[in-house]
């Protein structure tokens, strides 16, 4: 997008025309799906990753164009802070080796990213949250010096109209207040996307909501934030406070925020896009030239491009997508609930995980949404976040039950069945999906061994909060180059 968005938004300043246009584009995305204008579904998937760098010192290291500008790999680009890059897999089918072949490709394209980062005296870090990072790190000046971002800075800190404050409450608590949105730097995630029937978008969605809390429970992998010790997963929360466009008496009003889980199972796909249509003011209004009704009428596919951008600027942690490949569109499911790291054997256990329960659970004949009310689904979410692989949920015909023991009794065979169903290779279903079972039989993930080395390293090694993080991180990192999962690792 570049200096022709940021022209756009600087310049227009006509919301009006933008507003009219994403309507149409939605007129035209109802007809596209009352038409069957969607071909039969391959079943693609696709991993996005995002990358914290680092120096010798376990700070952040602000080099990713440095970095970038020497790395010849499409798949790689910058995200939101200098210290942030992200990394976009090729997209695949996952029958047969299909998850080896990312696990390879990605080692592959982490290993020539970190070579340029040495040049740069910095190294990569797969982790959720970076624990050294402090509110002297997160300022406008070290935004990665794209315009996009800085648009996006304007218009949120714009429609906010004050100060961007953080109140999160865990182990211990943190208040800060920063004036752009540079604080969502400090959340890298790790995200799939799974191309799917648009028949059948609302019972994956569905499913993908039912268990983003059991997902971010295992994976937490952010306990520690500006030196503080918060949520297992503090990203969830970090992410929803550092974007809100809301002042208090719109909270008050109960406007939505643009970090949303949601408030209602769907039926169609159409529901999420119409739902942020309706909701949500546009953040960038850029106009293009497509008239998206005359090329549907004249037999073309409409890249509906104003619609997108309008979504892909409400957070949802489950996301529409619509996308056109080689002419061809589709839908898919973005599920954005976990975070990076801790390795990659670590996040191609969870996309497993995420591949065959989602699909075992979308195709049941009575779905576990229609006996789980909305805002228990979201409760479990949050509590999941908080409390990580201790985490409790309510799950239907089993009520309060414990993560693990969810896992292990009854979600784990599901996601076997899921992936059979995907034509995933016995071998890498066993080994990877073996990765979550020894997880929960451990209660071990990337939380609770950051937790517990910094705890090691204040109590018997008599370290200060500040020396323990540092210290906590560069083992962290080395550990990391081993890609063993993160349950196998030493604590000292």
């Amino acid at each position: 997008m570049g200096k022709a968005l940021f022209e756009a938004v600087a310049t227009s300043g006509d919301r009006s025309r933008y507003r009219e246009k994403v309507h149409r584009c939605l007129d035209v995305l109802a007809s596209m799906l009352n038409d069957a204008g969607f071909t039969e579904v391959r079943w693609m998937t696709g991993l996005e990753i995002e990358i914290n760098l680092m120096d010798a010192a376990a700070e952040p290291a602000m080099r990713n164009t440095e970095i970038l500008s020497n790395l010849v790999d499409p798949g790689f680009q910058p995200e939101l802070g200098q210290f942030n890059v992200e990394y976009n897999a090729a997209p695949r089918l996952i029958q047969g080796d299909g998850l080896a072949d990312y696990e390879c490709d990605i080692l592959d394209s982490l290993r020539a990213i970190d070579d340029q980062a040495r040049k740069a005296e910095s190294t990569i870090v797969l982790i959720g949250s970076l624990p050294t990072l402090t509110a002297d790190h997160l300022v406008l000046a070290n935004l990665s010096p794209h315009e996009r971002y800085r648009a996006l800075n304007d218009e949120i800190v714009g429609a906010r109209g004050e100060l961007l404050t953080v109140d999160i409450r865990g182990v211990e608590r943190l208040r800060a207040a920063n004036d752009s949105i540079a604080t969502e730097a400090a959340c890298t995630s790790a995200q799939f996307h799974l191309q799917v029937p648009a028949d059948r978008f609302a019972a994956y969605w569905n499913a993908s909501q039912a268990i983003a809390a059991v997902q971010v429970a295992l994976g937490a992998n952010s306990p520690f934030l500006f030196g503080r010790h918060l949520w297992a997963e503090t990203r969830v929360a970090l992410f929803q406070q550092a974007t809100d466009t809301r002042p208090e008496e719109l909270r008050a009003q109960g406007v939505r925020p643009r970090v949303w889980f949601g408030e209602r199972w769907i039926t169609s796909v159409f529901d999420l896009f119409e739902e942020n249509v309706r909701y949500f003011p546009p953040l960038l209004p850029v106009l293009g030239d497509e008239d998206p009704a005359r090329v549907l009428r004249d037999g073309g596919v409409p890249h509906l491009a104003e619609l997108r951008l309008h979504n892909g600027t409400v957070y949802r942690w489950n996301r529409p997508v619509y996308d056109v490949m080689e002419g061809v569109p589709h839908l898919r499911v973005e599920n954005r609930v976990l975070p990076s790291g801790p390795t990659v054997a670590d996040m191609l256990a969870n996309a497993a995980f995420y591949f065959g329960l989602c699909r075992r659970l979308a195709e049941q004949d009575r779905p576990v949404w229609s006996q789980l009310p909305f805002g228990t689904a979201e409760d479990n979410f949050l509590g999941a976040a908080r409390h990580g692989i201790e985490a409790t949920v309510v799950w239907p015909r089993l009520g309060e039950i414990g993560v693990t023991d969810l896992v292990l009794s009854t979600l784990l065979p599901l996601a076997h069945e899921g992936l059979d169903r995907f034509g995933v290779a016995p071998a890498h279903r066993d080994r990877l999906l073996g990765i979550i079972e020894q997880r929960c039989r451990t209660r071990r993930n990337g939380a609770w061994w950051q937790a517990a080395s910094m705890r090691r390293a204040e109590q018997r090694r008599h370290l200060d909060r500040t020396l323990a993080l540092h210290d906590m991180l560069t083992r962290y990192a080395a550990l990391q180059q081993s890609n063993d999962p993160v349950h196998t690792w030493p604590v000292e």
